[in-house]
């Protein structure tokens, strides 16, 4: 057998190492599906979409390259790549608090996706550290964003995937409780206390356990926000008097704490990519274009430093790609195969944070109409890059990859 020609970084991952052997046994193993003339068999399954497959840095099968598609949620790729690449590895997202001589607390954020109960406790536990006592009010600022409007493709609905952006936000938005027969509320996680958010959020809702878009009726991002820091801090000992107010830091106000994320980028686009998480992508979004155009955070800023990324780092234009969001929800945005194909070409030394399925390792992206996969095949040199959008009523991904599969296995 060839030796394996592997960047450096999954040379050092043993793990992804273990992961290649094995994807490419079993890739080898498998029978290749009967298929007529190589693209032949594709008429029958695909009506209009665009393919790009790559073997050993040669492409092997194209069609429609150049022709720009909705990708849905294969985009999340371009998005954890230009994260890397902005932000950094290192990158740390923080949320700043301050403390009033009268004891009020300010709480501002600046978009953190993996603000969850968990991160929430550890921050309390650092705050009283700090010296907080007493609590009077806990003010909650998300002017670390300025959106002038929903998340673009987002629906109003309780559908997690819908919940809406902000630079202050807990648990992603959403709200996870269940409902009993009786009508008794409780959360479902032993992490999050119950809140009188979720009693308000059950009322008509069905029985069982659910989890819902806080943001969908009148947005109560901020109000979840305060309150699952006030029921934290009670749990550790520190009841508030006051009540939860919004607004901004009051000017001059120093910082007492500021908080750095447990969680790496790594494990954030982890995240991202397993879960296809639409916040956590416009989250990422939202915060690269702080990075490089200053907070407060816009959606403006977002678009124009991706768009900015895929000029100059990967040599896109807009006719290969249009950005209007991270997560791929806008039927707005736009994509060529040619240009996925040199996503995931700058995208295989962190190949390993996508999910392994089908014997590839590989992203999908789905909305009414659009039915799409990007990744890799295991080959002889390492990964070879494969790319499949499809906009057209009927889903046959499944039946267009293995035919993709086996043009893989037969070339040599």
């Amino acid at each position: 057998m060839k030796k394996w020609s592997i960047t450096a970084p999954l040379l050092r991952d043993k793990g992804m190492l273990r992961w290649l052997f094995f994807c490419l046994g079993l890739c080898l193993a498998q029978p290749a599906l009967a298929f007529a003339g190589g693209g032949q068999g594709l008429d029958t399954v695909m009506e209009n979409g665009g393919i790009l497959l790559s073997r050993n840095g040669t492409i092997i099968y194209e069609r429609n390259p150049t022709r720009q598609f909705m990708p849905a949620s294969v985009q999340k790729i371009g998005t954890a790549l230009a994260a890397i690449r902005i932000l950094g590895k290192d990158y740390r997202f923080t949320t700043r608090f301050y403390y009033s001589a009268d004891h009020d607390l300010y709480i501002r954020g600046f978009a953190d996706p993996l603000l969850v109960s968990e991160e929430v406790e550890r921050i309390v536990g650092a705050l009283r550290s700090h010296g907080v006592s007493s609590l009077r009010n806990i003010h909650v600022d998300d002017s670390g964003c300025r959106l002038e409007s929903p998340t673009d493709g987002a629906g109003n609905t309780l559908n997690p995937y819908d919940a809406q952006n902000s630079c202050l936000a807990v648990n992603f938005n959403t709200v996870n409780f269940i409902k009993s027969a009786n009508g008794t509320v409780q959360s479902a996680e032993e992490q999050t206390p119950t809140l009188p958010l979720m009693r308000e959020l059950a009322q008509g809702a069905r029985v069982g356990s659910q989890r819902v878009n806080a943001t969908a009726a009148g947005n109560q991002s901020l109000r979840y926000a305060g309150e699952l820091f006030a029921a934290i801090f009670k749990k550790q000992g520190v009841t508030m008097r006051g009540e939860i107010l919004s607004g901004p830091v009051p000017e001059g106000l120093k910082p007492m704490y500021e908080h750095a994320s447990g969680k790496s980028l790594d494990e954030v686009l982890t995240g991202l990519l397993k879960y296809s998480n639409n916040f956590i992508a416009n989250q990422l979004f939202l915060a690269m274009g702080a990075k490089q155009y200053g907070w407060p955070a816009t959606w403006d800023k977002g678009e124009r430093a991706m768009t900015a990324f895929y000029r100059n780092e990967l040599g896109l234009t807009e006719k290969d790609i249009v950005v209007r969001e991270g997560s791929g929800l806008s039927r707005e945005n736009r994509l060529t195969p040619k240009g996925m194909l040199a996503i995931l070409e700058a995208f295989k030394p962190h190949a390993g944070l996508l999910p392994f399925e089908n014997n590839c390792l590989r992203k999908s992206g789905t909305m009414t109409g659009v039915y799409c996969y990007a990744g890799y095949f295991a080959g002889e040199r390492g990964l070879d890059s494969f790319v499949l959008l499809l906009n057209q009523p009927k889903n046959t991904r499944e039946q267009v990859l293995e035919l993709l599969a086996a043009m893989h296995r037969k070339r040599k």
